[in-house]
């Protein structure tokens, strides 16, 4: 006899179909082999004291402060640890229970019926001369090869914008805006070449998002977050996806002093506001991408807990992308020039997949195709 230790198996159930598991066990057990983390902030301590007890019950586990059992606070954080199979008894028997349990137990619901999206690489082209990373700006001629540079290597849909985001950037009024993308949008419509690959639209202002989706763009890219309720409106009549970014404050003066309580929260309580606008002035819910805004009105630390913890945004059923590409991030971990952050890029973006992501905007179309190939591969 031979043992060895698996770290990962990323298709349980086909694992123990290969294994021959009789067809009745392979989806019992496979939820048994995936364990589950819940923070739960804020639990009052009544529900963590019945909510220990039940998932002690079934073989779960709710990890909280000492001074639970005695009540000395009125609320408390936790962590709630047990398998897919623990937790779809907990949300189920949690329904009935009160201090807030009920409304646990529906978000631990949301958090099981996830959806898994397949990977895309979203290729980036700046119709402007003052993005920060200056490989990536194109005029009309240019930009035309470097989008049938990006098909060929493997992306699937192409993210253009006029307007520099970074911080401090000038701002560009409307009519400069569209008088740098409209070349490229002729191009694009003329040549056809929305029938190769899906086009995104890198702005917040409707007349020239409006040009782009009739020139055969079908994705629209809202740094503001879809703030603007016309912009909503023009993806659903287009039939367009819409990424949602979280941004505290404006590129502008983003990166001042950016300051939340919880990161994790404040995103989160933002996506949920914003989806509901979303989806009562019609856009489906699977037409909609969340972006959590990696270097905007973030720290460092904002954006590496917003990294490791990106599955939690699943929870919404919505694609989630992520876009650090050669970002100031990296150069506070270790310092290197926006050309040589390539790597760093790379780590970054691999680990978001790991976490959830499934929309990776990047500079580097082809470092990415393979990186990611490669990556599928160990899964």
């Amino acid at each position: 006899m031979k043992i060895y230790q698996l770290n990962n198996i990323k298709d349980k159930k086909q694992f123990l179909k290969d294994l021959k598991v009789h067809g009745g066990g392979v989806s019992i057990m496979a939820k048994k082999m995936e364990l589950l983390y819940f923070f739960i902030k804020d639990l009052k301590t009544p529900a963590a004291n019945i909510l220990k007890q039940d998932a002690l019950s079934i073989g779960a586990e709710l990890a909280t402060p000492s001074g639970v059992i005695t009540c000395e606070k009125e609320t408390y954080d936790c962590l709630l640890v047990g398998t897919r199979t623990h937790m779809e008894v907990l949300s189920k028997k949690e329904l009935a229970q009160p201090f807030g349990l009920k409304k646990l137990a529906q978000e631990l619901q949301s958090f099981l019926k996830v959806k898994a999206y397949p990977i895309q690489i979203m290729g980036i082209i700046n119709a402007n001369d003052d993005s920060f990373f200056a490989a990536s700006r194109f005029l009309k001629e240019d930009a035309v090869k470097q989008i049938k540079s990006m098909v060929a290597n493997g992306a699937n849909i192409i993210d253009i914008g006029a307007v520099s985001s970074r911080p401090n950037a000038p701002v560009v009024s409307e009519k400069e805006e569209l008088v740098r993308i409209k070349d490229i949008c002729d191009a694009i419509k003329f040549e056809k070449l929305y029938e190769e690959v899906s086009f995104s639209i890198d702005s917040y202002t409707p007349s020239v998002i409006e040009y782009a989706l009739k020139s055969g763009f079908n994705f629209v890219n809202d740094i503001t977050g879809a703030s603007n309720d016309e912009v909503v409106k023009l993806a659903v009549e287009h039939g367009a996806k819409l990424c949602i970014m979280h941004m505290q404050g404006t590129p502008q003066d983003m990166q001042d002093n950016p300051n939340y309580e919880d990161v994790m929260v404040e995103v989160s309580e933002f996506f949920e506001e914003r989806i509901e606008q979303c989806e009562s002035l019609g856009m489906k819910r699977e037409d909609i991408v969340l972006d959590v805004g990696i270097g905007f009105g973030k720290t460092l630390e904002h954006n590496l807990m917003l990294l490791k913890h990106m599955g939690h945004f699943k929870k919404f059923a919505c694609q989630v992308l992520v876009g650090a590409s050669r970002k100031s991030l990296i150069d506070k971990i270790i310092p290197t020039p926006t050309e040589e952050r390539l790597a760093g890029t790379l780590a970054i973006h691999l680990k978001a997949v790991s976490n959830g992501a499934s929309v990776v905007r990047c500079h580097d179309v082809r470092e990415h195709q393979q990186a990611l190939a490669v990556w599928e591969a160990l899964q």
